[in-house]
Order: structure tokens, then sequence, then C-alpha cells
């Protein structure tokens, strides 16, 4: 069966949309025009809905002498129903969902891409005359089964995965790696066996080959993920963004819909290449991380309690006020924990007193800061701190040496010296910002008995420059924000 022909006006419709797919992507390279980028990508995705719904419409089957009768409204109705019910939940989700949930809400909404691409592929394989991919025989072409075997492959490797780095993400699996014997000999043979059964299904349409390359896809997913740290979680949710995305474009060959196939690819070049960026700004290697952690040790992330018989020194928001108000230069270095008190409108009246003081206040961004790539970035732009108190770690590390003041609030492990000096830690290699050679440090963290997600304990705690805050995040910037107004 032959597959319609997609009008001219459409496929210039889906270059437009591929266009603005772009656009997204550049504005979404910076704080200062990701909502102008979000703006193309949604009008980019308005127009690729609309295009296909009006070239796919539904059409009821006719008699001899007309193939169709016309539309298929109750089928059209169901299409409708079901992209009404799915902006609903977006929209309920996008109002009521917290920032500190924003990685794990990326996690599940990869999953759901990966489970959408396995069902597109089983409804292809199960209803393969009604996706026009068969041939005079009745066979599936040998091309599509491949789109199919691979689409289905990467979907199911993406839900799986994507379920367990939600899983880390919330809290509700434990970050250290969960590392099995022989781990990467069982990821090889399942890959191969994955191989050898798209090869079977390809060669004799198989109802057991497909299933069964969808069933190891599922198993393969879930060990690769479980044996990455916490400390490489930022790495893992950018790197499934790249396999929805390669997900979506095989789809896109099976139903023919241009649009999937340059919306996939651009997801998926665009999340393998901030993947290899975070992987070089974290010193890891990026065949490892997406092998499953490849050379992780046992004991990375699982922590370990916090030396907190080491002496050190606690202060007070009014020493941390005064101290600041007296300073030349402070720069604030964001964490998660900030995210998860909601700290951040605090934080930014906080430097606006300080810059009334004629303090010079900058922000330092780490590339894995937070639990997702861009976290701490949107965090400060939703508060209105202006673009370009925002540095970048290579762009400001060296001014750590001459500045006064180093704030640190909720963060740990993009501030670990251990990254530099201990070869034993699983966050060794990582570029940090060097705190530690700031004049003072004052530490924001809520207990000394914490450690970071990377569960590795912080000389910087107990440096004889260091002023530890503990509290909650918001409640000790409010009361250095009373301080300073005093």
């Amino acid at each position: 069966m032959e597959h319609a022909v997609t009008p001219a006006w459409a496929l210039l419709a889906y270059l437009v949309s591929g266009v603005f797919f772009i656009l997204a992507l550049r504005g979404l390279s910076s704080p200062a025009s990701s909502r102008r980028g979000n703006r193309f990508g949604m009008a980019g995705m308005l127009i690729a809905v609309i295009t296909t719904l009006v070239t796919h419409a539904p059409m009821i089957a006719g008699d001899a002498v007309n193939s169709y009768a016309g539309p298929d409204f109750t089928t059209l109705a169901q299409i409708l129903g079901a992209i009404g019910i799915g902006a609903v939940i977006g929209i309920v989700t996008a109002r009521k969902i917290a920032m500190t949930d924003m990685p794990q809400l990326v996690a599940a909404f990869h999953s759901l891409v990966g489970l959408a691409a396995v069902l597109v592929a089983a409804a292809a394989f199960l209803n393969p005359v009604a996706f026009g991919i068969t041939g005079a025989d009745g066979a599936i072409n040998g091309a599509s089964k491949v789109e199919m075997a691979l689409g289905a492959a990467i979907g199911a490797i993406t839900f799986s995965g994507s379920v367990i780095a939600f899983l880390k993400l919330a809290g509700k699996m434990s970050g250290a790696p969960i590392l099995l014997p022989a781990r990467h000999f069982i990821n090889g043979a399942l890959l191969l066996a994955i191989a050898f059964f798209t090869f079977g299904f390809w060669h004799s349409q198989s109802p057991i080959d497909f299933w069964l390359v969808v069933a190891l896809s599922f198993l393969i997913g879930f060990l690769l993920i479980i044996p990455i740290g916490g400390a490489d979680m930022p790495v893992v949710v950018s790197m499934l963004n790249s396999y929805s995305g390669w997900a979506a474009a095989a789809m896109g060959f099976t139903l023919h819909n241009s649009a999937m196939i340059i919306t996939g690819a651009l997801v998926g070049s665009s999340g393998a290449i901030l993947s290899y960026i975070m992987c070089k700004a974290m010193n890891r290697s990026f065949i490892s991380v997406i092998a499953g952690g490849f050379g992780a040790d046992a004991s990375a992330g699982a922590g370990g309690a916090a030396k907190v018989d080491r002496p050190w020194k606690r202060g007070s928001a009014e020493d941390a006020a005064y101290m600041m108000s007296q300073a030349e230069s402070v720069i604030i270095v964001p964490g998660y924990g900030m995210a998860v008190a909601q700290a951040q409108h605090a934080l930014r009246e906080m430097a606006d007193l300080l810059k009334k003081e004629g303090v010079s206040v900058k922000y330092a961004i780490h590339p894995v800061a937070g639990r997702m790539p861009g976290h701490m970035n949107v965090l400060l732009a939703e508060a209105n701190v202006p673009y370009d108190e925002v540095f970048e770690l290579e762009d400001i590390n060296s001014e750590f040496a001459q500045t006064d003041v180093a704030f640190i609030i909720g963060a740990n492990d993009v501030v670990n010296p251990a990254a530099k000096t201990d070869k034993s830690s699983p966050i060794y290699g990582m570029p940090v910002f060097d705190v530690d050679k700031a004049k003072t440090v004052f530490f924001i963290k809520r207990s000394m008995g914490g450690v970071g997600y990377a569960g590795v304990d912080n000389d910087v705690f107990y440096m004889d420059q260091t002023m530890m805050l503990l509290a909650d995040a918001k409640k000790m910037v409010d009361d250095i924000v009373k301080a300073l107004q005093h």
C-alpha cells in the first residue's frame, strides 16, 4: 500500500515549523532570550500539530466509486478530545509544579515521550496497513521494520531509564550508584540480543522478535541508569532528553511525518551535544556515562556521615550582614538547597541591599548545579536577577582569590575541593569553584550532619575563614536582609 503523498504546502509548513524549532533552541541558549525561544517553540509546535491534523484527517471509507465518503468526525473528535485532555493536564501541572520539582518533572516527561514511541511502534506493527507501510504482498516494508524496531528500542530505553531518573531525583530511590556484578557484560549481551532480534524481525517479521526487542530495551534502560550516581544525574537528564528526540525521529519515519523527523533530530542532537558539554565540564567520559557509569565505585555517592567531630565555626545572620556590607565584593554560589527553600527572591533582595552599600555582587553558576542543566539560571531569572550579574564557572572562578566574601547557599559538590585532591572521591576531576581562596566564606546549610547529593563531606566547612550559617536557606537570607535593613 502506497502512503499518501504529503501536499507541497504541508511540507512548507513543516519546514517553517522546523525553522521555529531551531530559533527556539537558539533562544534557549541564553537566559536573556529564553522566553522568546519558548515562544518560537510553541509556535513551531502549533504549526506542526495543525498541519498534521489537516493533512491526516481521518476519513470514512466510501464505496467502489469513491475511495472516501467524507471526514470521520467521530474519530476527529476523539483526537481533539485527547489533545484537550493532554492540554489541561499540562496547564495544571505547569501551574502547580514547584521549581524544586522541575528536574523530576522533566524526567517524567521524557518517560512519556519514550512510551509514546513504543506505543506508536506497536500500533504500526499490529496494523501496518493503516500506516501505509506495507508492500504489494501485504508484508511490512523492510525499511519500516527497521524504523519500528529502532523507535521501539530507543523509546523503551528512554521510558525505563527516565522512570529510574525520576525516582532518584524525587528522592524515592537512593542517589547512590547501584552496581550489579558484571554489569557491563550484561549490558553488552543485552545490546547484542536487541540487535539480533531486530535483525530477526527485519528478516521474518516475527511478533516474538518484535516484542523481545521491546522487552529487552525496557530492561537495559533500567540497568543503564541505576549505576549512575547523584553527581552525574544532570548529565543523565540531558542524555535522556537526547534519547527521547531520537525515538521521536525514528517514529517520524514510520509515520512519514517530516515534522517529527526534524524535531526529533533537533532534540536528539542538541541533547547529545549538551550531554557532551556537561561531561566535559565535570571531567567525565561521555561514553562512560551513557554506558551506565562505567568504572563507578560502589562507594560513590553512598556518602557516609559528615565529619561532625572536626572543629568548625558557627556564624549568625548579623555576622554575615555586617561582613558583607563592609566588603568590596561578594560572589554568591547558589545550589539545590536554594531551590528547595525557594530562597531566590530573598537572595535577590539581599543582593540589592548590598549593591546600595556599594558592594559588587556577582552570581557564580556551575554547569551541573541543581538537578538539571540550567536549574539555577531559571530560578535566578524567576527572581529577576539581572543577567549581567550571572557568570559561568570558567568566567568567574579566577575571581574568588580576590573576592572578600564567597556566599554559598545550598551548594556543596560544586564547591568541594575534594574534586581536585581526593582521587577516591566520586566527584574527583569535576571542575569546582575555588571558594576556599576567598577571604571569608559563608556557607548556608540546614545542619552539619548532611552531605551533598554525591554523598561527600566538604573540607570548606572546617576552614578558618568559613562561618557556617545553619538554618533553612530562605529563613537565613530573610534574617540577613532584616539585619542589613537595620
